[in-house]
């Protein structure tokens, strides 16, 4: 073993040659990570911004990290250079330089000045930190990879979020251009108020991003690695989303634009058709008044004059283009106009349903005698008397419709006795065809 020091055992020429070789790669290392960071786009974008909040306050002291950094650098330097020249002196180093190498290689032999401490007049600068050039590497190492996260995170906020605000900007201005063209207006539809909304919010969002990125990072859990993390995109996707609904909103504004007329010409035509069988039924029940009494005749509304007040009203929208008041007024009156048209079918239905019954009973009648005839029976004199005094009844106004039954009933009822007692006559049908007559002519004609 050779002699001993402070720093322990005085380290041999190869030790020493072997020691200034890694330290000088240590060097080279060193100095290539500072310049790349000193020409770092994202160090010379936080140099120059007008920063606010966290990133105001981390980039103040990672500017005095890099500070640190080269004044760390350049005692390493001067320590590195010192060690060489002490080498240099002579091909086979003695003891003493041996052991003062050592010193200078394992030592605490760097020291750097306490920052901000000026030295007395004629004094000796104010000392500061003490460490060996391994200590000093771990320092700076330290340093390095702090000041390095900053730039990073901010360069990578810098790089992926404005870009994209600008592009959903973009996006917004051609919609907030075809919301207009259409109608959507801030204050006449929610549509142009999300919109407003947006705007103001990406307007806000991409002038926080600029001036203080670091608050949209997010550090990867569990990584130590500079930049280890991803911009904060919650605001911009959330506002991204909130476009996309307000497009779909437009484009079913547009699709209304688009087939507005068909459907408003469909609507006048349900429209005008209720109204002609609403008109059909009022004069249904005058006929009805007129010819068929003691008969309970439902009253027939008037025309549906709010509907077509609507109808206007959809069709002075399209005629400005206030396509975002017609989409949900034709939905509304394509609904009520179905159901006008069903209204006054069952009006029409419910008023002539008098008729109907009267006109049931004259074929019932017609087809008794019908009936009879075949048989020879038309002559009959109690079927004839029956048979007019229905007929009188029935093609009379007004008509009573329950005698006019009975008075069928009992016409009918007697042509089944007669038709019952009558003769068979040869080749005109026998029993099963007298009963089938019965049938026909009975209670049910």
């Amino acid at each position: 073993m050779g002699d001993t020091g402070p720093t322990g055992p005085v380290m041999d020429r190869d030790e020493v040659d072997r020691a200034l070789a890694r330290l000088g790669a240590e060097h080279e290392a060193i100095e290539t990570s500072l310049l790349a960071l000193q020409d770092h786009a994202g160090r010379r974008l936080l140099e120059g911004a007008a920063l606010t909040g966290v990133t105001e306050e981390r980039w103040r002291a990672t500017e005095a990290s890099i500070t640190l950094l080269w004044t760390y650098f350049d005692a390493y330097t001067d320590a590195l250079r010192t060690a060489r020249e002490i080498r240099a002196r002579r091909r086979w180093s003695s003891p003493e330089d041996l052991a003062e190498l050592t010193g200078l290689l394992r030592g605490e032999c760097v020291t750097v000045a306490a920052a901000g401490a000026p030295a007395p007049d004629g004094a000796p600068a104010c000392l500061g930190e003490h460490f060996t050039l391994a200590a000093l590497v771990d320092r700076m190492n330290e340093l390095y990879a702090a000041s390095l996260d900053v730039v990073v995170a901010a360069d990578a906020v810098w790089s992926a979020l404005p870009a994209r605000i600008d592009l959903l900007a973009a996006e917004l201005g051609r919609t907030r251009r075809l919301a207009h063209s259409v109608g959507v207006r801030p204050g006449e539809h929610p549509a142009g108020d999300d919109l407003e909304r947006i705007t103001r919010t990406l307007t806000r969002l991409r002038e926080e991003v600029v001036s203080d990125p670091l608050a949209f990072w997010r550090p990867a859990e569990g990584s130590s690695a500079p930049g280890g993390g991803r911009p904060d995109t919650t605001v911009y996707d959330r506002e991204a989303r909130a476009l996309e609904d307000v497009r779909r909103e437009i484009d079913a504004v547009l699709t209304v634009r688009q087939d507005a007329e068909q459907r408003i010409v469909k609507l006048r035509d349900l429209l005008s058709r209720a109204d002609r069988t609403l008109a059909e039924a009022r004069a249904a029940r005058g006929e009805v008044l007129a010819k068929i009494a003691a008969t309970e005749v439902p009253v027939v509304s008037g025309p549906p004059t709010a509907l077509q007040e609507q109808l206007a009203a959809a069709a002075e929208y399209r005629r400005h283009a206030q396509w975002h008041r017609l989409s949900p007024l034709l939905e509304s009156l394509e609904q009520k106009a179905e159901e006008e048209l069903l209204r006054a079918r069952e009006s029409l239905t419910a008023v002539t349903a008098p008729l109907a019954v009267r006109a049931e009973l004259r074929g019932r009648l017609d087809a008794c005698k019908a009936k009879v005839a075949r048989h020879g029976l038309a002559e009959d004199p109690e079927l004839v008397e029956r048979y007019e005094k229905a007929r009188r009844m029935l093609w009379s106004a007004p008509c009573d419709l329950r005698a006019a039954e009975q008075a069928v009933l009992r016409y009918q009822r007697t042509a089944a006795e007669l038709l019952g007692a009558a003769p068979r006559v040869p080749g005109q049908g026998g029993p099963r065809e007298v009963r089938e007559d019965r049938e026909d002519v009975g209670p049910g004609g």
